[in-house]
């Protein structure tokens, strides 16, 4: 098989001086991550560590989709609120899980207008069901634009000001997202839940695509550009490289005819100086076997740089070769500016769920240190062609556990490591990129270990990227499908959950959530620390005398200039940016002091009228979705 560079060079020379992108600007919070760098970072100062406990309630928005609900008697109901919103100008922008907007007063939280599309009567988004990340926003004079891609494949422009569509957008106000796909696609089948990016007037889209197809055939992740006044579509970049395309012979027999996903599910970013977004790839039909597309798969799995303008590739980076794991790239890729040995780098980070950070020269895709092509094991069924090798940073290291051994299992006791010894024998198991089995195989990180859609922030004040994890074990078992129902030879039997390891414990070893400070001034960690309260406040467990062991929940992160802040659970968690040491908690409470619901979204920070607030989306029971703003009294 034919390796393919990972990386292809500029195809035209960029020279750029000024690096415009490092923090949320001027007490706003323009785009999902802060900036369109994804750095999650702002340089506000007035809330610090030792004021954080003062916190209060400032006000409190109520989602309109329980209304909405009601009104309309919606079977389903909204899914997690994740939706991190954008302050523009003092107002306050978020997305529903209904892919409704709402445009609200910053400072006292009263609702200025509410857009509602209809998505839900289209039925079930694919996937996660009825949930949504937020809306972009467009800026050019006295023009400006709130965006979104709703739940059910509509691309949509509205005024800031009214929450009036543009008629004069794409087909009466809404552009089909379902229309020039290879397929014939249906909201179960494909939808759009992250915001788009924009750059320089291109709205750049990409989509979810429904993760367990039965059939080799499926929808395909093209990623799709848009004018951002018009709606019309500027270009289309085949995720799967078509005929006479760069990559196409990496999907050996003819694969690239019928095999689909290989999308970007996840947010994007861009550099408007250069104008390049990059697009952070998934894996391709299906997750967990290959047999049906030998070869490396390109783009999956791929960090790839486009001309926002064309669309055309400029470089890439595929980071798994042949994914069989689902190790998708879930999150944005943070665009950092750093010196190493001397040398200033425009860089681009990627984090995986593979448990490992790939750093860049974004410019040209170079990697920053070396990433070497290293043998891993090779699948034991007669049907599947697994990649002899698969590409490995030699810097920064690992930030998440991997691989399987005997020296990963909970030692807490002879006991209980006897007793997971045990329960290894049932499995098989190895190291990193461990290939699925019939009898059943355990994966670390699992495919929804690592890092995941929370993704990492980056701090330039210190070179440190700030990078969430969890660390579970999972289990892939290959079985038969019925062929009525089925043309793949295998598929994963059941939820690929965690392994319950002895008593109902985890199998391995902890952290099971963690926070890792990786320095990218020369690829080392400065500290590892781990987040949330853990198995060492279990009753039964007490006597052990445990060190932190993580709660094994996400960890949404946001910087500011003298803080890292984790939306975390039921509570806001502060950790110091040197040590990792936590310095601060706040529940997520109302200004009773009653508990407001669990976060399962990324916070976001502005200022107005002088006053620093936070604010945290909120999952509470039944169809109960709110927005929460924290300021001091």
């Amino acid at each position: 098989m034919k390796r393919i560079p990972p990386m292809f060079l500029a195809i035209t020379l960029v020279t750029v001086t000024a690096f415009a992108q490092s923090g949320a600007p001027d007490g706003e919070w323009i785009s999902y991550g802060g900036d369109k760098a994804s750095t999650k970072y702002s340089s506000l100062d007035q809330i610090t560590p030792e004021n954080f406990s003062d916190l209060e309630a400032a006000w409190v928005w109520e989602s309109p989709d329980l209304a909405l609900r009601e009104a309309e008697s919606i079977r389903i109901p909204p899914g997690a609120f994740e939706s991190t919103p954008l302050v523009v100008d003092g107002v306050l922008f978020t997305s529903t899980g209904y892919s409704q907007v709402a445009a609200i007063d910053a400072a006292t939280g009263e609702k200025l207008w509410v857009y509602n599309p209809d998505s839900w009567k289209d039925g079930r988004p694919a996937n996660l069901g009825f949930i949504h990340r937020g809306v972009s926003y467009w800026k050019d004079g006295d023009e400006e634009r709130i965006i979104i891609a709703t739940g059910n494949s509509k691309l949509i422009t509205l005024n800031p000001k009214t929450g009036e569509p543009y008629t004069d957008f794409g087909d009466n106000g809404k552009v089909d997202l379902l229309q020039g796909l290879n397929v014939p696609a249906r909201v179960g089948t494909h939808q759009v839940n992250s915001p788009p990016i924009i750059c320089n007037d291109v709205i750049v889209v990409g989509n979810v695509i429904f993760d367990r197809p039965n059939l080799q055939q499926f929808v395909r992740g093209d990623v799709r550009g848009f004018d951002v006044r018009t709606g019309e579509k500027l270009w289309q970049f085949h995720s799967i490289p078509q005929a006479g395309e760069f990559g196409n012979d990496t999907w050996e027999n003819d694969a690239w005819k019928v095999a689909g996903n290989t999308n970007v599910w996840s947010l994007m970013s861009a550099d408007e100086d250069l104008g390049y977004v990059y697009l952070p790839f998934g894996c391709p039909t299906s997750d967990f076997y290959g047999g049906h597309r030998p070869g490396d798969n390109l783009f999956a799995n791929s960090l790839v740089c486009l001309d926002a303008k064309t669309g055309e590739r400029v470089w890439h980076f595929q980071t798994v070769h042949h994914d069989i794991w689902d190790y998708d790239l879930p999150a944005a890729p943070n665009l950092i500016d750093i010196t190493v040995d001397g040398k200033d780098i425009k860089a681009v980070a990627q984090v995986g769920k593979t448990g490992w950070c790939y750093v860049f020269d974004r410019v040209t895709g170079e990697p920053v240190w070396p990433i070497e092509e290293v043998e891993v094991p090779q699948s034991t069924l007669a049907s599947e062609k697994t990649s002899k090798t698969q590409p490995m940073p030699t810097k920064p290291p690992a930030f998440a556990q991997q691989g399987i051994s005997e020296e990963t299992l909970i030692d807490f006791t002879p006991e209980l490591r006897a007793e997971a010894l045990e329960i290894l024998k049932n499995y098989d198991y190895g190291p990193m990129y461990f290939p699925a089995t019939e009898r059943g195989s355990l994966m670390l990180p699992a495919d929804g270990g690592g890092a995941n859609w929370s993704g990492a922030a980056w701090d330039p004040d210190n070179s440190i990227l700030y990078v969430p994890s969890v660390n579970y074990v999972s289990v892939l078992t290959l079985v038969k499908p019925d062929p009525a129902r089925s043309d793949l030879d295998y598929i994963v039997q059941g939820f690929t959950g965690s392994v319950k390891g002895p008593q109902g414990l985890p199998l391995n070893k902890p952290p099971y959530s963690k926070v890792t400070a990786i320095d990218l001034s020369n690829g080392t960690l400065a500290w590892q620390a781990p987040t949330g309260v853990g198995l060492e406040a279990r009753e039964d467990l007490k006597h052990l005398n445990l060190e932190p062991t993580g709660s094994g929940g996400r960890f949404f992160p946001m910087l500011t200039k003298s803080m890292l802040i984790g939306a975390m659970g039921r509570e806001f968690l502060v950790m110091d940016k040197n040590t990792g040491q936590t310095v601060a908690t706040l529940p997520l409470s109302d200004s009773e002091g009653r508990q407001l619901g669990r976060a399962i979204a990324a916070p976001m920070t502005y200022m107005k009228d002088g006053k620093q607030y936070i604010v945290i989306a909120l999952t509470g029971p039944g169809a109960e979705r709110k927005l929460a703003a924290y300021a001091l009294p």
